[in-house]
């Protein structure tokens, strides 16, 4: 047949190989919208995490495969947006060293803790969110949420984290806002043996970990369902399974090694420790 059609055989056989793309880039398709599925905060997701995603469940495609499939489906998202910060900083007070010095890696889990507060605008006022992350797998270990920025939100935040994680020792780093500066709030560290670290005056990448948190919080789950129109009460609700559950567990997190979520990472770190 080839003879009689002028072609050559390796030609026939690529043509054979070309015909079966368009059906392997179908199945990419359905498996990452599959994905997508799984969870209705997963449609945020790049093509970097989809990519991770598909590896962790065992489907073999190269990244720009991913990202062609999902560019031309409509499926890539819009850069992230940054909140501004809203801590002041304390001139009086005592400042502490920047001991992290914009390193936010860490070797093992509970070494360095970086913190900070956001306000979210709710329909009976502003809710004030604090939060405390662990460097190691970029998991939050300490959550408190209020209708103020009292140093109170701050030392349950920290003092939660540490309790729930059994941690002494850490790094605890934030900037020099007058609630991380009080004398109440340094107690807090002291009592667990914390070694405080403070960014500079005006340099919002010194905590660039924690302002990268709290952006996604609000690109992916506060700015879509506009929080001005519910309550303080619900919208705490959200965003505690937003953190808690999705995030911590379930969210694919590039910066671990196969882009495990965070709480999944650690728990498989401490049983390959152990």
């Amino acid at each position: 047949m080839c003879r009689v059609l002028g072609v050559s055989e390796s030609g026939y056989y690529r043509s054979l190989r070309a015909s079966d793309k368009p059906k392997r880039r179908e199945l990419l398709l359905v498996r990452i919208k599959e994905i997508i599925r799984q969870n209705e905060d997963n449609d945020n997701y790049g093509a970097r995490r989809i990519h991770l995603a598909l590896i962790q469940e065992g489907v073999k495609a190269s990244y720009s495969s991913v990202y062609r499939a999902m560019k031309q489906n409509g499926l890539i998202k819009k850069p992230k947006l940054h909140p501004n910060g809203i801590t002041r900083e304390d001139a009086e007070a005592h400042k502490s060293e920047n001991l992290i010095q914009r390193n936010f890696t860490a070797e093992t889990p509970k070494q360095k803790w970086p913190a900070d507060i956001t306000e979210v605008p709710c329909s009976d006022g502003k809710l004030y969110v604090a939060a405390v992350l662990d460097c190691f797998n970029g998991e939050i270990v300490g959550l408190a949420m209020d209708d103020n920025m009292r140093k109170e939100l701050c030392i349950q935040a920290f003092e939660s984290a540490c309790k729930s994680r059994n941690a002494r020792g850490m790094i605890f780093h934030s900037d020099r806002g007058s609630q991380f500066t009080s004398y109440a709030f340094r107690e807090s560290l002291a009592r667990f043996g914390a070694i405080q670290s403070m960014s500079g005056t005006g340099r919002c990448y010194d905590n660039a970990r924690m302002e990268s948190f709290f952006a996604t919080l609000k690109k992916e789950k506060l700015y879509r369902i506009r929080t001005e129109r519910f309550t303080m009460s619900f919208v705490k609700t959200v965003i505690f399974r937003y953190i808690m559950i999705y995030y911590n567990r379930q969210r694919i997190y590039t910066s671990n090694p196969d882009g495990w979520p965070p709480a999944i990472y650690r728990e498989r770190y401490l049983g390959i420790a152990a």
